[in-house]
């Protein structure tokens, strides 16, 4: 919560009350009002997303990279079936296409 906005909090705030009176116990109310919230600041792009971005350190191996850093730069790379490709596949045809 600290970089939410006043937006943001007051939207928490909404979304807690709303759920306690549907019946959640507060606990679940403020883990739904939270989720939504990030959802939404994640969605309009005001936090990253680590799957979303990223294509690791350019200094490291790429075994050592993770499958989502592969990935994000074989779609820098424009490399195509790179959804169905596991991390192997990935470096493979990373070193393939450079």
């Amino acid at each position: 919560m600290p970089s939410w906005t006043d937006k943001d909090r007051r939207k928490y705030e909404r979304i807690k009350e709303s759920s306690e009176k549907r019946g959640h116990s507060e606990d679940r109310a403020q883990e739904i009002a939270a989720r939504t919230v990030n959802r939404d600041r994640r969605e309009e792009g005001r936090t990253p997303n680590s799957r979303t971005q990223g294509t690791g350190n350019p200094m490291r191996r790429l075994e050592n990279r993770s499958r989502a850093e592969l990935y994000n730069r074989a779609r820098q790379l424009g490399i195509h079936g790179r959804s169905r490709m596991n991390k192997r596949a990935l470096t493979e045809a990373i070193r393939s296409h450079q």
